[in-house]
Formats: C-alpha cells, structure tokens, sequence
C-alpha cells in the first residue's frame, strides 16, 4: 500500500505507480523490500550459486518480519526501498526511484514512465522472460520463444 493511502487520502493512478516501483523492486530482489534487506543480505541474493545445492546450504534468504502495525508505519515514516545493488542498471534504478518518490506530486506519471529511457530499452531488446522465469524457478520450458520459427 502506498504512504498516501495509508494516510487517509484517497486513491489516484499515483497509487498504482508507487505499488508498480514496489513489486518491480520485490520481483527484482526475490522478497518484499520494506524493510529493505541489507548489503549482506544483497550480496548474498546475488551471489553466484552453485548448480548443485549441497545439503546445509539454503538458498531461501527470508525478510525481516513485522507486525502489521510496524510495517505501516515504517511504509509511512521510513525511506522508500531503493536498488543500490550493482546488479541493477543505472536506468532500473532511477525508474524505481521516479516509482516511489513519497510524495505522489513528485511521483512520476505515466507519460514520463513510458518514455523513460529504461522503458524504451527494454522496447528494443529481444528479452526471453519465460524462459527466464523457467530458469530461476528449475522449470522446464513449456512456452515457445517469440521469433521461434514452427516445426
């Protein structure tokens, strides 16, 4: 739920924005980012893991717990999530920063996000998410790439 929300105003597409930026921080991370894991944390998320997962080792890392109340007033009160990962390119970044500016006046809108410079990159890059998605959760591929020719 976005700050201004939770403060009592009421819902506009700025909302939408807010939770936008939030899962496209969680998707990228692998867990709910409030409270924002730490550089260890990260660090261990991305590391490079072995193709085997030998017993005793979890890949599972688990966010900090909160109670309902506490993860409120945190969203409220606290710095939105921010990628600081060298993992995330510059133009990521600064979109999901433009998504989670507290403030939804100076939150950006929809005709600044979709002629963002991430945006219109990811528009001219042949990027294969099912088959990216099949690969991070150990499933076998079970949709045609785009541009594959029939059989």
């Amino acid at each position: 739920m976005d700050p201004e929300r939770l403060q009592g105003t009421h819902y506009s597409v700025q909302s939408d924005i807010w939770s936008l930026g939030l899962s496209l921080v969680e998707m990228a991370i692998g867990m709910y980012p409030i409270p924002p894991p730490d550089a260890r944390t990260l660090d261990l998320i991305f590391q490079e893991r072995p193709e085997d997962n030998s017993p005793g080792q979890s890949s599972l890392i688990e966010p900090k717990s909160m109670a309902i109340f506490e993860l409120l007033d945190y969203i409220v009160n606290e710095p939105p999530p921010k990628l600081e990962h060298n993992s995330f390119s510059d133009r990521f970044k600064d979109f999901v920063d433009r998504c989670l500016q507290k403030n939804p006046e100076e939150r950006a809108d929809l005709k600044t996000l979709i002629n963002h410079d991430w945006i219109k990159n990811i528009e001219q890059e042949d990027v294969d998410i099912a088959g990216w998605v099949c690969k991070t959760m150990d499933l076998l591929p079970s949709t045609p790439k785009r541009n594959a020719s029939p059989n």
